[in-house]
């Protein structure tokens, strides 16, 4: 599916969970990751909002309510459920096929040179700390990105979904050299931290499902240690 079906991925998940809650909550890091994780395999937007729809019709006819559903990740089953059924022709999109694009050429502009600035400036500070080899990796990063945003107006929105990829490659190396650049203590309490998150729903949960979403829980703390920006033009 092209990649500007997605870009209202993130928030339309946040806002389907908070109408089925009754309430509004700040979503958890952890929620975040697991929701990041469905879109990196590929759970379609349609297939995610019948889950959770799913999920809170299950809770509300139980006969008893011990607590509130406070985690995305209670949706998981009926997530993943609801997937497979969309695999098979039964959870049907409301997407428009020629649907507009999503952003014009100057908001992608912006976003680019506004995470080339800020990666820049991490690339500064990692150099300062004398992490060498952290402060190049950042500073190619940013290079990178005033080279994407120095290509022709036209060519932004026509190129999104090659946009995209190359944006997500470049995060997950971003990621890989501030895993190197890590303290094995932070990277343990990390990992500590999701385990303690994930502990209520592991048996809803398969290996992979579980080491993806170490993954981007890891990904998600580490980039917000080191005040670096979302890539991704799904968090414009």
């Amino acid at each position: 599916m092209a990649v500007e079906n997605y870009f209202n991925y993130f928030t339309e998940i946040e806002e389907r969970f908070q109408q089925c809650r009754g309430t509004k909550i700040l979503l958890s890091p952890l929620d975040w990751a697991l929701i990041e994780s469905w879109k990196d395999a590929g759970i379609p937007l349609e297939a995610v909002l019948a889950g959770i729809e799913r999920s809170f019709e299950k809770f509300k006819a139980r006969k008893r309510k011990y607590r509130m559903v406070n985690n995305v990740a209670y949706c998981t089953q009926e997530v993943l459920r609801a997937a497979e059924e969309a695999q098979s022709g039964g959870v049907q999109g409301s997407r428009k096929k020629d649907s507009p694009p999503p952003f014009a050429n100057e908001d992608i502009l912006n976003f680019l040179d506004r995470n080339a600035r800020v990666v820049e400036a991490a690339s500064r500070i990692a150099r300062e700390q004398a992490q060498q080899v952290l402060a190049d990796d950042l500073a190619s990063a940013a290079v990178s990105l005033r080279e994407i945003a120095g290509q022709e107006p036209a060519n932004l929105v026509a190129n999104l979904e090659e946009i995209e990829i190359r944006l997500t490659a470049m995060e997950e190396k971003m990621s890989a050299s501030l895993t190197r650049a890590t303290s094995v203590d932070r990277l343990a309490e990390i990992q500590g931290e999701v385990e303690r998150g994930l502990a209520p729903y592991r048996g809803k949960m398969s290996g992979p499902q579980i080491e993806s979403l170490q993954r981007q829980f890891l990904k998600r703390q580490l980039l917000e240690q080191y005040h670096i920006p979302r890539l991704s033009l799904f968090y414009m």
